[in-house]
């Protein structure tokens, strides 16, 4: 009622108001319309592009405001959506939005052993650089109905967007999405994508998610395990370097040390061959030998011999047929890495930045593109039309259209973006933009006009049974050559020669020479390789050669040719004598084909995952078991002495091995550690402080290795732990050493050393504080949770049943367990009876009585010691039972409690307490 009274007071404009803000500050998550208008937020990847998707659908009616990053502009205007008037609220981002990390502490490199870091829990979560475009976002779709991705049409993009996506859905959950492809941002191609929008392709995105986790573990732990190391082991030169790891890059790295290696493993070759010239006038023509060369010099000198007593030449044959030189193919993203580095002596990371600026402003179609075929619905005569009004190149795109543009199309698409191609023309680019756009300008003129044309001229003749050849050629009609200087072809005379024509050789000699070496790698070679062995996708390769190129593992020769240095060819090496083919592009290969299955749906993402994290485990693993390899092969291309280093800087050993999966986090594995001091063993998840489970074993337990035997009850792989008991402290049940499951199976050691491994803890995952009253241990860890259940502080009275047989039970009716005092007080060793059922049981009786107390058929009393979870001076509690001793025993000489007057404990420790 009380509503309805201020809407019959107030006007229509203020109800209008209090609508939208109610609806944008209060988050209401309806679809409902705001004044009446879809509200749509539309992100793209970066701000350029956001500026022109928003003014071609706008038509340059728009509205610029601030968000909270100045680098990321927001666009208003007013656009039909599915039908509807809406309002477009246009933003961008800056490429990735959110980032895989370790967990709290475990980002330090001194936190854990870096074998840790392939199973440690991971989060994707915003780095503070991006915390203004994140609020931006979340600011401005709290008061919109629909989400639309612009991002980049590939692997990354799609990331990209659903990282969008679940920023925004943590403040609209309801909010409807919706992916917009584009590639090239022009008025029609904008148009087109805002009218056939669809769902984003989750497969895609997690293709992405898988690989950048996996780069973050498999590098994370190479790089800590190698820098620590190295720079202890080569203080003087090493000390402050970073030597990082990455499974993209140590392939790359890998085909730069094996040229390399070629060339100085390479052994120079003589050889002898027969050349024969015929110089008539100024033109000479060279004949070159059909067997081209040959290694034994008195072989050749034989049948040279023989040519000189008879050196007159036969023509055998002279063959005429027409020659062609092909025009390029369309181009893709390694075709223009390789080109711009070859012939425009630009760099592939500059030429890709140069064309993603490019392609923002319009001027060219997406960079990133796999395809070399255009397709059908493609109009190719618009986009010449084009570039019919340039000085340089207009009379040729003029001739294209006269003649009709006929594509030399190549073999692969990725179904995703055309090849990259102008979709404006400009001339207001200044140095190396001007450089690529031309490039790519004429390329695509050259690959849709025709092949150039000749005649080419081959003539075989024999001396004295020796067969030599020569060729020429004559060029008819130059074609693409015409607006494609990148190609050379010229022509190549030859003399007018005739079948059985004979001659005299103006030369004939025998000359030799030595083989050579093949050349080192220039950039454009790399890529071919890298590309050819699947190392990284078009949109990475540049950016793991400049990788390799910063860390100094290697360097340019001549600004031009890669050559190793000292620790790049080092490292390599070092692997290379463990028996690992690290720096081979194989275990980099299968990865890519795993992330492209993914992609396809044929493959799930956690599998390829769990895969992936176990074959870089292992060889992790191994690696650290030959470790002094890697100091020898770098000690001898660093020319020092490695320094004698038996641990790896880290508080925790490398070989740690896991005992399950979380029963908590589910997500992380449980490990045993040792404490700081020493002084006992605790087992916890590695998944702290998300998750704070975990187990203290009682200070009986002197020793504890996880081996590698696995638990033939237990589902799950349950390592077993080899335990090593303090003397006779676990007779008669177990000897001082033993080797045991304590997920449950075994209720016996599990009882007695109070910890069950197969049961989650309330609030264990939980990253704050709990209301519990639980101390945490000596060495400020995490919060101990046994999982046993404890009585209350309430003293338990309990009757003894004595059967016939005179077999002791417990109030259960059951046969009572005998059990054995391990803890260091005055009744370690003493034997007393508790009840057989599982500790963790909920039905469990809290039955005590001594093993030589006389039972007594009702009515007899014991007690079962109830303590706090930790001890005076703060150290885990050892999970045996105490009681007060029985009637039978002599007090006289021992300390008495100052509470309930008995032996064997203190007013501290008191169960009365």
């Amino acid at each position: 009622m009380f509503r309805r009274k201020i809407q019959i007071h107030l006007s229509k404009n203020v109800l209008d108001l209090y609508k939208n803000v109610y609806q944008i500050h209060f988050c209401e998550y309806s679809n409902q319309k705001v004044n009446g208008r879809m509200r749509v937020l539309n992100v793209a990847e970066k701000n350029d592009a956001a500026k022109n998707i928003a003014g071609h659908l706008s038509g340059g009616n728009l509205q610029r405001r601030e968000g909270f990053s100045k680098f990321n502009k927001i666009y208003e205007f007013s656009h039909s959506f599915q039908g509807t008037p809406s309002t477009m609220i246009m933003t961008s981002v800056s490429g990735h939005l959110l980032g895989y990390e370790f967990q709290g502490s475990y980002r330090s490199w001194s936190s854990c052993s870096p074998l840790e870091l392939f199973d440690l829990p991971v989060v994707k979560e915003c780095p503070k650089d991006y915390l203004d475009i994140k609020k931006t976002l979340e600011r401005e779709v709290r008061s919109c109905n629909a989400l639309v991705i612009w991002t980049d049409a590939d692997r990354e993009g799609e990331n990209i967007g659903f990282e969008i996506i679940d920023v925004c859905r943590e403040v609209n959950p309801r909010i409807d999405v919706y992916r917009a492809i584009l590639s090239e941002i022009t008025r029609p191609s904008v148009q087109r994508a805002i009218t056939n929008l669809g769902p984003p392709n989750k497969n895609v995105s997690d293709a992405v998610d898988v690989r950048s986790e996996l780069d973050l573990r498999i590098g994370a732990a190479f790089t800590r395990y190698q820098t620590m190391r190295l720079q202890k082991v080569f203080p003087d030169i090493l000390a402050k370097s970073l030597i990082s790891y990455g499974s993209c890059q140590f392939p790359t790295l890998g085909f730069v040390v094996e040229r390399y290696k070629d060339i100085q493993n390479f052994i120079p070759e003589q050889f002898w061959k027969i050349k024969v010239n015929h110089k008539i006038e100024n033109l000479d023509v060279e004949f070159s030998w059909q067997r081209v060369r040959l290694f034994d010099e008195t072989f050749c000198r034989v049948l040279f011999e023989r040519c000189q007593e008879n050196p007159t030449a036969i023509v055998l044959k002279v063959t005429k047929k027409p020659k062609s030189k092909w025009r390029p193919v369309p181009l893709d993203t390694i075709e223009l890495e390789k080109a711009a580095s070859r012939k425009l002596g630009i760099n592939a990371k500059e030429t890709m930045k140069i064309a993603e600026k490019l392609y923002s402003q319009g001027f060219i179609s997406y960079p990133r593109t796999e395809t070399n075929i255009f397709p059908k619905e493609l109009n190719l005569s618009n986009l010449v039309q084009l570039q019919t009004e340039d000085n340089n190149w207009g009379d040729f795109a003029q001739t294209v259209l006269n003649d009709g543009p006929s594509p030399r199309q190549g073999k692969k698409t990725d179904q995703a973006h055309p090849p990259i191609h102008p979709t404006k023309y400009t001339q207001g680019l200044q140095d190396r933009e001007r450089k690529v756009y031309e490039y790519v300008v004429r390329h695509f003129l050259a690959c849709l006009s025709k092949d150039a044309e000749g005649e080419e001229t081959i003539v075989n003749i024999e001396i004295n049974d020796e067969k030599f050849l020569a060729n020429g050629l004559r060029i008819i009609a130059l074609n693409y050559l015409e607006v494609y200087p990148y190609d050379r072809w010229s022509n190549k005379q030859i003399h007018n020669y005739h079948q059985g024509q004979s001659f005299m050789p103006t030369g004939l000699e025998m000359t030799d020479g030595y083989t050579c070496a093949p050349n080192l790698l220039t950039e454009a070679d790399l890529i071919s390789l890298m590309d050819k062995h699947g190392i990284g996708t078009d949109a990475t390769h540049a950016e793991h050669i400049e990788t390799i190129k910063s860390r100094l593992y290697v360097g340019l020769e001549n600004n031009k040719y890669f050559i190793p240095g000292e620790l790049g060819i080092g490292l390599v090496e070092g692997y290379d004598n463990m028996g690992f083919e690290m720096s081979k592009p194989h275990l980099r290969a299968e990865l890519e084909a795993d992330l492209k299955k993914i992609c396809e749906g044929i493959k799930s993402p956690v599998m390829v995952l769990r895969e992936q994290i176990a074959k870089y485990k292992e060889v992790f693993i191994k690696t650290t078991e030959q470790v002094e390899k890697l100091d020898q092969s770098l000690g001898k291309y660093l020319r020092a002495q490695p320094v004698a280093f038996q641990n790896n800087g880290q508080h925790e050993s490398m070989f740690r091995k896991n005992i399950r999966k979380c029963p908590s986090c589910n997500q992380a594995v449980l490990a045993l550690k040792q404490k700081q001091n020493n002084q006992g063993f605790y087992i916890t998840c590695l998944g702290y402080p998300a998750c704070r489970t975990t187990f203290w074993l009682p200070p009986t337990v002197v020793n504890a290795e996880v081996t590698d035997n696995v638990c033939n009850q237990c589902p799950g792989d349950i390592k077993l732990i080899k335990f090593q008991f303090s003397v006779r402290s676990m007779r008669p049940h177990y000897q001082d050493i033993h080797e045991g499951c304590i997920n449950g199976c075994d209720s016996t050691i599990c009882e007695i050393l109070g910890v069950n491994i197969s049961r989650p803890s309330p609030s264990s995952s939980n990253t704050h504080s709990s209301n519990r009253n639980v101390t945490s241990s000596q060495n400020r860890g995490p919060v101990r949770e046994n999982n046993i259940p404890r009585p209350t502080n309430n003293i338990q009275r309990t009757s003894i049943i004595q059967p016939l047989n005179d077999q002791v039970c417990c109030q259960c009716g059951d046969g009572a367990k005998l059990l054995t005092v391990t803890r260091e007080t005055p009744n370690k060793g003493r034997q007393f009876y508790g009840c057989s059922k599982p500790i963790s049981a909920p039905d469990r009786c809290n039955f005590f009585l001594w093993a030589d107390d006389q039972p007594v058929a009702t009515g007899h009393q014991a007690q079962f010691n109830n303590r706090s979870n930790t001890q005076n001076n703060n150290r885990p509690m050892n999970n045996s039972y105490r009681a007060r001793p029985g009637n039978n025993q002599s007090n006289s000489g021992q300390r008495k409690c100052g509470l309930c007057k008995q032996t064997g404990h203190t007013r501290r420790n008191c169960p009365r307490n």
